[in-house]
């Protein structure tokens, strides 16, 4: 059962987790915390179990997960269950799109090296018949 000292005004959670109060009130709306009640004033109330799970949030969020994908584990832990088997799936599939991502920025990379390096060989003519292109060595690559 919760007591009043396990209660916490929603003020009180932005102010001692350092999140915005509109983010709380976001992410409630997603289903990834949950209400404990509100006053009489119509003021949202958590249990004490929201700093866990806006820790959590958090912490999720700067490893890459999306909030979606937050909310799924939240409800498995809901459930009763521990989510670290979906996690270590979703962060595997993270590091193999991280690794997609460097091979093409190291392709970029080269594109922009080699272009950068024809960038002293703009040819004259080129320069001084601005209607056929804008720019040439963009449009030869």
């Amino acid at each position: 059962m919760l007591t009043q000292d396990s209660l916490k005004l929603i003020g009180a959670v932005a102010k001692e987790s350092g999140v915005p109060i509109k983010t709380i009130r976001y992410y409630e709306e997603l289903g990834l915390l949950k209400v404990s009640g509100r006053t009489e004033g119509g003021y949202r109330i958590f249990a004490t179990d929201v700093f866990m799970r806006l820790k959590f949030i958090k912490r999720a969020q700067n490893l890459g997960l999306t909030l979606s994908e937050i909310k799924e584990f939240l409800n498995v832990h809901d459930e009763g269950e521990l989510p670290c088997e979906h996690i270590k799936i979703k962060l595997q599939d993270k590091l193999t799109e991280i690794d997609e991502q460097i091979q093409q920025l190291l392709i970029l990379k080269q594109d922009l090296s080699r272009l950068l390096q024809g960038w002293e060989n703009i040819p004259e003519s080129q320069t001084k018949n601005q209607s056929e292109t804008i720019c040439p060595i963009i449009e030869k690559m």
